[in-house]
C-alpha cells in the first residue's frame, strides 16, 4: 500500500501514515483511509446506501479517529431517566414512550452534512422524525423509546462521523462565535492583503501614465501573484467550495459566475504575469473577495441579531435554585435535577426556574420576555407562573408542575425552531429565480466573451469579467431571507411568535381577519352568574351532575362549572362529546345531556323555556342546558369579560383595510352582542366547527384570504383550514399545535401590530427585489459595452448586497407606521 503513502484520507482528509493500509472501494475506486476510525465512519456512510455524501460534499468530515472510542463510553449516561429530564420531551398520549430531543451536532461543514445527517437517523429503526437546521446545528430528534434508545442514536451519529450532543445553548454560542471567528479571519486577510494589492496596482496604473521600466512592472506583477494567492487558497475557499458543490449537483447557485469570474481574472493574470504580455487583475480579485466577504459577514450579523430574541429565551431559565426540603431546609440544587413536585423559593429579583403553582406568597411577576408584555402582572396563591418569569416584588413559594421539556418555555423554543427551519414560499420563488438567472447570466457572458474576443481581444477578458461580476445575484437571493429572520426576530420580542416559514408571508396578504368569540376576544374566564331550575330541584345538584359531565375539559366553560359545582362532584361513565354542541354521559345509571339549547332539544325532544333562555342571554351571556329524556332540567349562564383592547385591535384591523368577521359557536343574540361592542360588523352565531369550515370556505372561494384566530379545541379543524391561523397562547394546546402563529400574550393589539410587521416585511421584500432587478437590468447593459472596469463591477456588486441587507435590518427598528 505504499502507494498511498503521499495521498490523503479519503474521508478526513488528513496524510495518509507510512504503512497504513486501511482502504476501501468508494464509488469503483480504492480509496486510503488515515486510520482504522475512518475506514469504519467511510464504511457505516457506504453500507447505509449515502455514498453520495462524498459527490456532494464541499469539505473533509472530521477524523473518526478519536471520536468513537471515547463518544462511546460516555453517551450511554443519556438513557438515565433522571439525565433526560432536562432535555426530552415525553409523549405517552399515542399509547408508546415517544420521545422528543434538540441535539447539537458538531462538525456540520456543509449542507451535503445536513443531507447525510438526516437521511443516516431517519433510516434508523425507531426515529420517527428528524429535522436538521443548518444556520444552527440543531437537530430536532423524535424516537420511540421501546424500539431505539437516545444512545444507540447518538451512537449512530458517531459511526458517520459526527458528534451528537443534547442542545447546550453554551455549546451553541461557542459554534457560532467558530464561525465568526473564521468568516473575520478570511475578512481580515482578504483586507490586509488587498490593500497591499490595491497599492501596487495604484503604481502600475500610475506607471502606465507617466513610463515605468519594465522589469519594475514585472516585479510589481510578482509580487500581486504572490500577495494574491492566499486571498484565493484560503479568504475565497466558501465561494469556490460551494460552486463545485452546485455544479456537481447540475445546479447553478449565485457562487458560480462568482466563483467562474474570479477563476477567470486570475487565471488570466496569472498568464500575463509569466508571459510577460497582457493584463493583470489582482487588484479586482482581492477587492471583489473582500466585498463579498464584506456582505456575506453582515448577513451573519443580520441572522444573529434576528436569532437574539430566541437566544434570550434560551438563557431566561436560571442554572441554579432553591428547593425546600421535607423539613422547610433551603438546598441550591441546579435547575436540571428538579422533579414534579418540588417546592421552590424564589425571592425578588429571581427568575422563576420551571412552570410551576403558587402556593405561598404574591407578587408581581414580569412576563415580558416571554409573552412582549411590558407590564409586570399581579400572582397569587393558586395561580400559574411560568419558568423563565422575574419575580418582582415579594418571596414566592412554588411547586413544581412542569420540568425540562415540557415546559411552556421549551415548547416556545421548539416552535420558534421550526419556523426558522421552514423557507416561506417567496424565499423559495427567489431561490429558484436566482438559479435561472444565473444561467442566463452565463449565456450571455459566453456571447459578451465571443463578441468581443472577435471585436476587440484586448477587452473580453475583462468586460466578460465585469458581466460576471456585476450580475451576481446575491442581492435577489439575500432579499426575502434576511428579511424574514428580522421580521421574526422582532415579532418575538412583542408576544407574536411565528411557528411556520410562511406565515407571516401569508398574513400580510390576508383580507379578512376571522375571530372566534369565547377566549379569544373574551378573557375565557367565565363565571356562572345566573341559572334557572326545574322547579322543587337543587341548582347545586344539577351543577355537580354538569361537572362531572365536564370532567377533563379544558374548555371555560368547564372550568365555570367545575368552579361552582365546588366539592359537589359526581362519577360519569360512557361519556361522549359532540365537537361545538355539547357532552352526553351516564351518572348512577341515568343519561343527561349538557350543552347547548338547540343541542339539548335536537337529543331529547325537549325544549327549553323561551322566556327564561331570553332573560339569561341579556348582556351577552353564554347559556348552556342540562337535560334528559324526560325534561330540560336547568339552564345556566355564564358571564364573560371582554379583552380591553378587543376594540382597538378591531378598529386598527379595520383602519387597516381588513375585513373583520366574528364566527361564535354561541346564540347569535350573544355574538351580536359582542361584535356591537367592539365593531364586528359581520357576524354569525350558533355555529358548529363545521358550520365554521363551511364559512371559512366560502369566504376562499370568493377570493379571500383569511386569517383565522381561535384558543379552543373546536377550532382546531378551522384553524387548520384557514391560510394562516393564529392561537391565544393560553388556549388549548390543541389549538396551538395547528396555528402558524402564536398570541404569546393576552394583548390582541399584537395582532395589528403583527400585521403592520408582516406587511412592512412584504414592502421591505419588494423593495429589495426591486432594488435588485433593477440594479440587475443597469448594469448588465453598461458591463457587456465595456463602461464597467472589474472592480467596479465588485464594488457594485457588493455595495448592492449591503444595501439589501441593510434594508432589512430596518426592520428592527420601532416604528409603528
Amino acid at each position: 500500500m505504499s502507494e498511498f503513502n503521499a495521498t490523503q484520507c479519503f474521508h478526513c482528509g488528513l496524510p495518509v501514515p507510512k504503512g497504513a493500509e486501511f482502504t476501501l472501494l468508494i464509488d469503483g475506486k480504492v480509496r486510503p483511509m488515515c486510520c482504522k476510525g475512518c475506514e469504519a465512519v467511510a464504511k457505516a456512510i457506504i453500507e447505509g446506501g449515502m455514498g453520495d455524501y462524498y459527490k456532494f460534499r464541499t469539505e473533509n468530515a472530521p477524523t473518526g479517529r478519536e471520536l468513537v472510542p471515547d463518544f462511546l463510553q460516555q453517551v450511554a449516561i443519556y438513557d438515565n431517566e433522571t439525565v433526560q429530564g432536562s432535555f426530552v420531551r415525553r409523549d405517552t398520549a399515542t399509547g408508546t414512550d415517544e420521545r422528543e430531543a434538540d441535539l447539537i451536532l458538531e462538525g456540520i461543514t456543509c449542507a451535503a452534512c445536513i443531507w447525510l445527517n438526516e437521511r443516516h437517523l431517519a433510516a434508523l429503526p425507531g426515529v420517527l422524525e428528524v429535522a436538521i437546521n443548518y444556520t444552527t446545528h440543531r437537530a430536532r430528534v423524535k424516537w420511540d423509546n421501546g424500539r431505539i434508545r437516545l444512545s444507540e442514536i447518538l451512537e449512530a451519529v458517531s459511526r458517520i462521523g459526527y458528534l451528537a450532543h443534547p442542545y447546550d445553548p453554551n455549546r451553541q454560542q461557542l459554534l457560532l462565535e467558530q464561525e465568526r471567528r473564521l468568516h473575520i479571519r478570511r475578512l481580515g486577510l482578504a483586507g490586509v492583503l488587498g490593500m497591499q494589492v490595491m497599492m501596487i496596482a495604484v503604481a502600475l496604473y500610475l506607471g502606465a501614465f507617466s513610463g515605468i521600466e519594465e522589469h519594475f512592472r514585472q516585479f510589481f506583477h510578482w509580487l500581486s501573484l504572490g500577495l494574491t494567492l492566499p486571498v484565493i487558497l484560503y479568504s475565497a475557499q466558501p465561494f469556490f467550495r460551494t460552486a463545485w458543490r452546485d455544479l456537481q449537483r447540475l445546479q447553478a447557485g449565485m457562487d458560480v459566475p462568482v466563483s467562474l469570474g474570479m477563476s477567470l481574472a486570475f487565471a488570466g493574470s496569472v498568464y500575463a504575469t509569466f508571459t510577460g504580455h497582457g493584463e493583470v487583475y489582482y487588484d479586482s480579485v482581492c477587492m471583489f473577495v473582500f466585498f463579498l466577504l464584506t456582505g456575506r459577514y453582515f448577513e451573519l450579523v443580520a441572522r444573529k441579531r434576528a436569532a437574539e430574541a430566541s437566544e434570550s429565551l434560551v438563557h431566561s431559565v436560571p442554572a441554579m435554585a432553591t428547593r425546600l426540603g421535607d423539613d422547610n431546609e433551603e438546598c441550591l440544587v441546579a435547575v436540571a435535577e428538579l422533579e414534579v413536585g418540588d417546592r421552590v423559593r424564589v425571592r425578588p429579583g429571581e427568575t422563576v426556574p420551571a412552570d410551576g403553582l403558587i402556593i405561598d406568597g404574591q407578587s408581581s411577576i414580569d412576563e415580558s420576555l416571554l409573552t412582549g408584555e411590558s407590564l409586570p402582572v399581579k400572582r397569587g396563591r393558586e395561580e400559574h407562573v411560568i419558568g423563565g418569569a422575574i419575580n418582582i416584588e415579594s418571596p414566592l413559594l412554588i411547586r413544581i408542575e412542569q420540568v425540562g421539556q415540557d415546559t411552556v418555555l421549551s415548547g416556545i423554543l421548539r416552535l420558534l425552531d421550526r419556523a426558522q427551519t421552514e423557507k416561506p414560499r417567496i424565499t423559495q420563488l427567489a431561490d429558484r429565480t436566482a438559479a435561472w438567472f444565473v444561467l442566463v447570466v452565463l449565456m450571455l457572458a459566453g456571447s459578451v466573451a465571443v463578441y468581443w474576443w472577435q471585436a476587440d481581444p484586448a477587452h473580453w477578458l475583462p468586460i466578460t469579467l465585469s458581466v460576471l461580476v456585476v450580475t451576481c445575484p446575491c442581492a435577489l437571493s439575500l432579499a426575502t431571507p434576511t428579511a424574514v429572520t428580522a421580521a421574526t426576530g422582532k415579532l418575538i420580542r412583542s408576544g407574536l411568535l411565528a411557528t411556520r416559514g410562511h406565515a407571516l408571508e401569508t398574513l400580510a396578504r390576508a383580507t379578512h381577519i376571522v375571530f372566534d368569540k369565547t377566549g379569544t376576544l373574551t378573557y375565557g374566564r367565565l363565571n356562572l352568574i345566573d341559572s334557572v331550575v326545574a322547579d322543587g330541584h337543587d341548582e347545586q345538584g344539577y351543577l355537580a351532575i354538569a361537572a362531572a359531565l365536564e370532567t377533563g375539559s379544558e374548555h371555560p366553560i368547564a372550568r365555570a362549572i367545575r368552579r361552582a359545582a365546588g366539592d359537589g362532584k359526581r362519577q360519569a361513565s360512557d361519556i361522549q362529546n359532540t365537537p361545538g354542541a355539547g357532552l352526553t354521559g351516564d351518572i348512577d345509571g341515568q343519561t343527561y345531556w349538557l350543552g347547548t339549547p338547540l343541542f339539548i332539544e335536537t337529543e331529547t325532544a325537549q325544549k327549553c323555556n323561551a322566556e327564561a333562555l331570553q332573560r339569561l342571554r341579556v348582556s351577552g351571556n353564554t347559556v348552556i342546558a342540562l337535560g334528559s329524556r324526560k325534561s330540560v332540567l336547568a339552564l345556566f349562564a355564564f358571564g364573560d369579560e371582554l379583552r380591553n383592547d378587543a376594540a382597538e385591535a378591531v378598529a386598527d384591523l379595520k383602519a387597516a383595510g381588513k375585513q373583520v368577521v366574528l364566527l361564535s359557536g354561541d346564540h347569535l343574540a350573544v355574538a351580536q352582542h359582542v361584535a356591537g361592542k367592539i365593531g364586528i360588523d359581520e357576524v354569525y352565531g350558533d355555529l358548529l366547527p363545521e358550520d365554521k369550515l363551511e364559512q371559512v370556505s366560502r369566504l376562499q372561494k370568493q377570493g379571500a384570504v383569511v386569517a383565522m384566530v381561535g384558543d379552543g379545541i373546536n377550532d382546531a379543524p378551522v384553524l387548520a383550514a384557514a391560510q394562516v391561523s393564529i392561537a391565544m397562547g393560553g388556549g388549548t394546546q390543541l389549538a396551538a399545535a395547528s396555528a402558524d402563529m402564536l398570541l404569546l400574550s393576552d394583548r390582541l393589539t399584537g395582532l395589528p401590530e403583527g400585521l403592520r410587521m408582516a406587511q412592512r416585511m412584504l414592502w421591505v421584500i419588494r423593495q429589495n427585489l426591486f432594488w435588485a432587478i433593477a440594479y440587475n437590468l443597469l448594469a448588465l447593459p453598461a458591463a457587456a459595452a465595456g463602461y464597467i472596469a472589474p472592480w467596479m463591477a465588485a464594488l457594485g456588486m457588493s455595495a448592492s448586497s449591503l444595501i439589501v441587507v441593510g434594508n432589512a435590518l430596518r426592520l428592527l427598528r420601532n416604528q409603528r407606521n
